[in-house]
């Protein structure tokens, strides 16, 4: 970054991108982002462009800012002009300002002198920035949020692993599972970070170079499904291509949900669109890219839109076809399946009471009762199945329901602004009044003034 784009970046609020086809528009992520892991952060950036070499150092510190009681964020900054092989300080006010933000600088930084800190320009390049973050945050035992102990090649977060609602066996079998790993690894997360293979750039972390992973290739039995969001008449179509399929691990794992990126970024890992304690769908993971939807301002949800709401039904309706024509690959046994060996089990009953064979029954033998004996998958119970129509209804319902509030709600927002309007309108006019009546009264006093 030149001194206007490092100024920019340092500048809370501010951001340039206007392309479509990047995440960043906010100008709030990397402030955000690197003052959740510590307090301070220093960046050195450098850059070459239009013939002219600069370097330039910034400092946000939250340090600096509580213990000398600043009401405004304070961002010093230092640049000098590289072009000449020598650092030339670049003034844009006066040398006391350069030198007052040096001095800053060098007092609420780790570094010293005005020579360490340009020795850190050294191993940047011609081109590049680096940031460092420090005095990082820590829990409520003193102790570091982030674990840089366990494993050498990664980051990790500290109290995400403990978990003491779990059985030491189930979480050793989830902790081998990428949708588990990456709530606590850097590494596991950065690795599907990106739905597109990246080319032009490394992610190297504590040396090590990320390996990128695709969700989608991981997958067994995977199939293609399209879909086309009804985003209005007025917006172009679009069509969504979701891969969806069995973990490797299933039936072992009942992991689920799909991963959902934004302009190639992952927004929801794993989100399960099943309900809670229903097994139909253990197992089952989609990857989409959903750019019709608008992320969240973290970046780690999306906004609660009608579209959102029609997507979510339509992946309730992706896990439940392909549940039902793909579960016997792994095992299980589908609702139709079920359904059809209970009739010709109780087929078979009624044939053998024709015939006289033994049977169980309750009651006395005048009005006994045929209970039909069948075996049913551990730790589920015979479910009714609702056939895709049925299905396909009650996601039309919901979302129509959803429309309706929202035109609701929109109706109110009219009505509250048509209040206001008027309002206002009505302290306007009695403004007015008030203004003729006082020249009426004025004019009425001169008049009686005149006459006497």
């Amino acid at each position: 970054m030149n001194p206007e784009s490092m100024r920019k970046c340092m500048s809370l609020g501010y951001s340039s991108k206007t392309s479509n086809t990047t995440i960043g528009q906010y100008g709030n992520g990397f402030k955000t982002s690197t003052m959740r892991l510590g307090a301070d952060v220093i960046v050195f950036s450098r850059a070459t462009q239009s013939g002219r070499a600069t370097q330039s150092v910034g400092l946000l510190s939250y340090t600096f800012l509580r213990k000398t009681r600043q009401d405004d964020v304070i961002v010093p900054m230092i640049d000098f002009d590289i072009s000449d092989n020598w650092a030339e300080p670049i003034i844009y006010g006066s040398k006391d300002d350069w030198s007052g933000n040096l001095k800053t600088i060098l007092q609420w930084s780790p570094f010293a002198s005005k020579d360490d800190l340009m020795l850190q320009f050294d191993n940047i390049g011609s081109h590049g920035t680096k940031i460092i973050i420090y005095n990082l945050w820590m829990n409520d035992e003193g102790i570091y949020e982030l674990n840089f102990d366990d494993d050498e090649e990664d980051i990790r977060l500290r109290d995400e692993v403990n978990n003491g609602n779990t059985s030491r066996k189930r979480v050793l079998e989830l902790q081998s599972h990428l949708s588990y790993r990456m709530r606590f690894s850097l590494r596991a997360y950065a690795s599907i970070l990106y739905l597109k293979k990246f080319t032009n750039f490394k992610i190297i972390l504590r040396g090590k170079p990320v390996e990128q992973f695709s969700i989608a290739d991981d997958l067994k039995h995977s199939t293609t499904i399209t879909y086309s969001p009804q985003r209005g008449l007025a917006l172009k179509e679009v069509t969504v291509q979701t891969v969806i399929g069995f973990i490797k691990e299933a039936p072992a794992l009942g992991v689920c949900g799909f991963n959902v990126y934004h302009k190639n970024r992952l927004i929801r890992p794993y989100w399960k669109v099943t309900a809670d304690g229903n097994s139909r769908g253990h197992g089952v993971v989609g990857v989409l890219e959903a750019n019709f939807i608008e992320p969240a301002h973290d970046k780690q949800d999306f906004e609660r839109s009608t579209l959102f709401v029609k997507l979510e039904m339509r992946l309730k309706q992706m896990v439940m076809e392909y549940w039902r024509g793909h579960c016997h690959l792994i095992g299980h046994v589908s609702d139709g399946t079920r359904k059809i060996n209970y009739l010709n089990k109780s087929t078979a009953l009624q044939n053998d009471e024709v015939s006289g064979n033994t049977f169980r029954t309750s009651g006395d033998s005048k009005s006994s009762t045929i209970q039909p004996v069948f075996e049913t998958e551990a730790g589920s119970r015979p479910e009714t199945s609702l056939d895709k129509r049925t299905l396909d209804q009650i996601c039309d319902e919901n979302i129509q329901l959803f429309m309706r509030c929202e035109e609701y709600k929109m109706k109110q927002v009219g009505l509250v602004r048509t209040i206001e309007e008027l309002e206002n309108q009505l302290e306007e006019t009695r403004k007015k009044c008030a203004r003729v009546s006082s020249y009426i009264e004025t004019q009425r006093k001169q008049t009686l003034a005149t006459q006497r």
